[in-house]
């Protein structure tokens, strides 16, 4: 059998190995109209800061090695340039003699990957602009800011690219400002969320600009919306990316809305001789039961296997994608998987959320810090439906461990349950997940209710009964401004100074405390007494970020983020 591959990079190189791994006889030969096969796109920025100390280290495999070790014919600088599907061949452009050639098929596996977007901005013919999608692209921006001295770099976007290549840059000693139209960076985080991470950006010195659009360049300085000049010597555009589908369009694939390629469960497009597998198709998303598109390495390579598979008469059960991912931003590690409570809310899921706050490990142990973990799920099932994590120590472990449940149809019951690895330089006996689900599971048994970060404002203004029921000393270091400070350890001799006729609303450091308290008044006839989710650390770091940047006045008298 004959398999052609368009494209060789994560989902058409792992296509081919699969392919000849299961078949020693077949002819493999995969097409890539770049340079290079097989290269690590994620590490990609890491060049910049010079994590990654060359070009070259950035390519994982070559044709030689493809020819050698896998009997795999890898031609580059080979662009596929239409599909004739009635006698199933492709014609092919040899990019450095300009020759052109036609190439039979038996079965034809299209994985183009996605193109980086570059908005039609007035002046930007103008600027010095760089994408980052390959090799080429970062030796480019690499070669620029080094041969030009560049000193400031303006970063257009604030997804997963345009945070570490900002990241990498400040590290390699450069001032860079991130613009980002909408009114946050990092969309797989809810708001809540998200401003751990932007309160880390501007402290590491990024300049942040959310919810301000890119409106014209001036030479390299971008001008926003709101009339705001950004001075930069270079353009990074990282505003997302767009199907790389003009191939399988013009051979007459179906393609999706948004012009993602179609295909059903084993990645078979609607001509039964040619699948399509990585960044260009849409897959089915078993959360929302709607068809996504999600350009992530990890599921491109679980397709390409899946569509080789099913090649050579393997049943594969496809079982969707909810969406894991991870990034470390400077000294914090995120993660997050499944649907955010924004994504609930859009599709009209009722749910409810927990946010809790425990340390990472032991806390008396070396390295010890707070672990800002959300859960989400459905009310009134219990079924897991995402989680989020944000420290200085393993988020991604945690998440990791929600990613399983949901992937089995997990419920807040069987992460209660779990049994996961304890040892004190590692987690807690009670690890966060754990924590977390303990915390839903009273929710949805009305233990007790809560409020969540996001309305503490509110409260304030409005004059609301706060009680910070964390000891004297702390309460000194930084409060809410008007909080009431009954200390747990003093609460049952003070009842009578707290109301009965109105709501309270209880915290402490991270809502430990402050449930214990919750409970405490209920004990005593109180049916008025409320839990502050994430508490006076969640509040701080809700609030810091638009605090600063918009020159608000702030409800705590001091922050505290630790």
């Amino acid at each position: 059998m004959k398999f052609v591959i368009v494209g060789g990079v994560a989902g058409g190189a792992s296509t081919a190995a699969r392919l000849r791994r299961l078949d020693e006889s077949a002819e493999i030969i995969m097409f890539e109209k770049g340079p290079h096969v097989s290269f690590s796109n994620c590490c990609l920025p890491y060049r910049l800061s010079e994590k990654i100390k060359t070009h070259d280290a950035l390519v994982l495999m070559n044709p030689a090695q493809f020819a050698n070790q896998y009997n795999i014919q890898a031609r580059t600088s080979h662009e596929v340039l239409s599909i004739n599907r009635a006698e199933k061949s492709v014609k092919i452009k040899n990019l450095e003699n300009g020759e052109e050639y036609e190439e039979s098929y038996d079965k034809l596996i299209i994985a183009p990957g996605a193109n980086a977007v570059v908005p039609p901005i007035k002046g930007i013919e103008n600027a010095d602009i760089f994408t980052v999608k390959n090799v080429v692209d970062i030796a480019k921006l690499y070669g620029f800011i080094k041969e030009k001295a560049v000193k400031k770099v303006t970063v257009v976007g604030g997804g997963f690219i345009g945070i570490e290549v900002a990241e990498n840059l400040v590290e390699a000693g450069y001032e860079v400002s991130l613009v980002e139209a909408m009114p946050q960076i990092l969309n797989v985080y809810d708001y809540d969320m998200v401003q751990i991470l932007q309160k880390e950006m501007l402290d590491k010195g990024v300049n942040l600009i959310v919810g301000d659009r890119a409106e014209a360049f001036d030479g390299s300085n971008l001008i926003l919306q709101s009339g705001k000049v950004v001075e930069g010597e270079a353009v990074v555009m990282a505003v997302g990316v767009r199907p790389d589908s003009g191939l399988a369009k013009d051979a007459g694939l179906e393609l999706n809305e948004r012009g993602a390629i179609k295909v059903d469960i084993n990645y078979r497009t609607n001509d039964p001789d040619i699948y399509a597998v990585g960044d260009a198709i849409e897959v089915f998303n078993p959360l929302t039961h709607k068809n996504i598109m999600l350009p992530l390495a990890g599921p491109a390579q679980k397709q390409a296997r899946a569509a080789a598979d099913h090649i050579y008469g393997r049943v594969v059960r496809n079982t969707g994608y909810i969406g894991s991912s991870c990034i470390k931003v400077f000294d914090y590690n995120a993660a997050s998987t499944g649907l955010t409570a924004a994504r609930c809310e859009q599709e009209g899921i009722n749910y409810d959320i927990v946010y809790v706050i425990p340390q990472d490990k032991v806390g008396i142990m070396p390295g010890s810090c707070p672990l800002h973990y959300k859960l989400v799920y459905e009310v009134p099932t219990g079924k897991i439906l995402g989680a989020q994590a944000i420290s200085k120590g393993d988020a991604a472990k945690r998440v990791d461990i929600v990613a399983t449940l949901i992937k089995f149809g997990g419920t807040v019951d069987d992460l209660r349950d779990l049994e996961l690895c304890y040892a004190p330089p590692f987690s807690t006996a009670k690890d966060a997940g754990n924590h977390a689900a303990l915390v839903a599971s009273n929710l949805m048994q009305g233990t007790f209710r809560q409020v969540r970060v996001d309305a503490v404002r509110g409260l304030v203004e409005s004059g609301a009964c706060i009680i910070d029921v964390r000891e004297e000393n702390e309460y000194a270091q930084g409060h809410i401004k008007g909080a009431l400070n009954i200390p747990l350890s003093q609460l049952r001799r003070r009842l009578d100074e707290i109301p009965k006729d109105r709501p309270v609303y209880l915290h402490c450091r991270s809502s430990q405390r402050s449930y214990n308290a919750v409970l405490a008044l209920q004990g005593h006839g109180f049916t008025n007494a409320y839990n502050i989710s994430g508490s006076f650390l969640g509040i701080c770091f809700y609030e810091y970020f638009n605090d600063v940047t918009k020159n608000r006045e702030p409800i705590v008298t001091a922050y505290n983020f630790n």
